[in-house]
């Protein structure tokens, strides 16, 4: 049974730091690129980063470029959004995406507020 199951989410001031951490398990995690998808209130689905199967190519949405580092370590089948400099526009539930499928986590909250 495919599982992804996310962490690391919380409340933090404009300007703060978190880690979020994706666990998975029941496929091959090495062999799928990953991706985080977040979702504000009253907004639809945004994209925010992908990484390959290897991790040496890694894409971002302009929206975090230059502040959110996507990283992923296949040796303990995990994938991480590491999040500098948040603003209030990150407030969201950050989802783990398996892409290429519907296997999606249950969403970790993040929420920037002063």
């Amino acid at each position: 049974e495919v599982q992804l199951v996310e962490s690391g989410g919380g409340m933090v001031q404009p300007g703060g730091s978190l880690r979020l951490s994706c666990a998975a398990s029941g496929f091959s995690f090495s062999s799928y690129h990953m991706s985080w998808v977040r979702q504000a209130p009253g907004k639809g689905p945004e994209w925010v980063s992908g990484i390959n199967t290897g991790g040496g190519s890694r894409n971002y949405a302009d929206s975090v470029k230059g502040r959110f580092t996507i990283s992923r370590d296949n040796a303990k089948n995990t994938v991480y959004l590491q999040m500098n400099s948040l603003i209030f526009e990150d407030t969201a539930v950050y989802y783990c995406h398996l892409e290429g499928t519907d296997y999606w986590g249950q969403g970790t909250q993040v929420t920037v507020s002063s």
